[in-house]
């Protein structure tokens, strides 16, 4: 399915910021670079000599996000990200000083999460679980991790 069809399947209208906007979710995503802001979105425009304003791509990030086409994310710092919707749950793991995101699914984390739920009487609608940490990189450049709180 093409991305006009998809966002007239969605509700939405075909318009040029709409598609410009999947289009860079979509090549980003083939890049290794899923997750974006709406700064990193307007910044790839501007790169590509493209008149979409700020409050556009705010406001067309939104539309997706009620459309399911997108998933908001907000990682340490609270700065929304976004990342295509997959339909496919993961947790993720951030780098507290290069700030990469790694993606990571696991059964067992998944099973206990809805064992957890269900011993505490509720029924789980939804879930994100954020690990924070050094990164291998950083942690072979021997960077080292901002304090943090313990509890």
């Amino acid at each position: 399915m093409n991305d006009q069809n998809e966002l007239k399947n969605m509700g939405l209208k075909a318009t040029f910021p709409r598609l410009k906007i999947l289009d860079i979710f979509r090549r980003s995503d083939l890049d290794g670079q899923r997750h974006l802001s709406a700064e990193d979105v307007y910044r790839l425009l501007i790169a590509e000599e493209v008149d979409i304003g700020l409050a556009t791509v705010y406001r067309v990030l939104t539309q997706f996000e009620q459309a399911g086409i997108l998933v908001r994310s907000q990682f340490d710092g609270g700065k929304a990200v976004f990342e295509l919707n997959d339909g496919d749950h993961h947790d993720h793991l951030i780098c507290t000083n290069c700030g990469v995101v790694e993606e990571f699914t696991d059964s067992d984390i998944e099973a206990r999460q809805h064992q957890v739920a269900k011993d505490h009487g509720f029924v789980l609608e939804s879930h994100t679980m954020l690990l924070y940490g050094i990164c291998p990189k950083c942690s072979e450049a021997g960077k080292q991790a901002k304090p943090t709180l313990r509890s």
